[in-house]
């Protein structure tokens, strides 16, 4: 199996730029505006209840977060979050602060983050703990309200926050990695997997001088939507390309 690629810094700002669009192109649909001054804090748009949406669109894989070091020695809700800021500090402080000591000895740094890497996995594998892990990534700890989804087909998807991760807790289990390559090593990541398919992951980035030491967690854009669907049987189309599901659909006006 061929080793996956990282995505490109065109490839990045590609879908960057999409996922900017789908922001606008929501906000205007529902009369609601662009939150855009809370960049990395999972507000999006704000709707005309006062409600906020994360909007998602884009590349077959969501970034919920990509972040270094401050973030999680700084961010309050992580270090309420007994022993998650601990943990992603260990894996960060696992590699150098140089990269190119880190490329002298791979194996050497690689080997220091299983620990922490395992430890996380089982901290996941708690299913209170792991509710919480999902609040605080996809909905800052609750401050957000829904997650939005833009399908290729341009309709909205709009799922409650407690929903989603009601659903994603239910359904997902956490594993740590495991080498497919003689230049690969065990336990480097947490994967998130829903019938035994992967569906998201916790992993290092360490592919350049501008990603290094730092922590990425990413979902599938398919599997997470086909997920909650699945689950979630009442639906409705509440104004023109936009449908509200279970729970939404008491709290959401267009």
């Amino acid at each position: 199996m061929s080793k996956r690629r990282a995505m490109s810094s065109a490839e990045a700002s590609r879908v960057k730029k999409a996922g900017h669009s789908a922001e606008k192109e929501f906000a205007e649909l529902i009369g609601g505006k662009v939150y855009s001054s809370h960049t990395g804090m999972k507000k999006d748009v704000l709707d005309k209840n006062n409600d906020f949406h994360s909007v998602k669109s884009g590349n077959k894989k969501w970034q919920i977060f990509l972040y270094g070091k401050k973030r999680f020695e700084d961010d309050d809700i992580f270090q309420v979050l007994n022993g998650f800021a601990e943990l992603f500090l260990g894996c960060i402080y696992s590699f150098p602060e140089s990269r190119e000591e880190y490329l002298n000895d791979k194996r050497y740094f690689k080997e220091k983050l299983t620990k922490y890497m395992i430890a996380l996995k089982e901290k996941l594998e708690v299913k209170i703990k792991l509710k919480a892990f999902l609040s605080m990534s996809l909905f800052n700890g609750g401050e957000v309200n829904y997650l939005t989804i833009k399908e290729h087909d341009g309709t909205f998807h709009i799922f409650k926050n407690n929903e989603v991760i009601n659903i994603l807790s239910d359904n997902i289990v956490a594993e740590n990695s495991k080498a497919r390559q003689d230049n690969q090593f065990n336990n480097q990541k947490v994967v998130f997997k829903y019938d035994d398919v992967a569906i998201g992951e916790i992993e290092m980035r360490n592919d350049s001088n501008v990603h290094y030491r730092q922590v990425k967690f990413w979902l599938g854009r398919d599997k997470t939507f086909s997920l909650l669907t699945k689950n979630i049987n009442k639906k409705e189309e509440m104004c023109s390309r936009i449908f509200v599901y279970g729970q939404a659909i008491k709290t959401f006006t267009c």
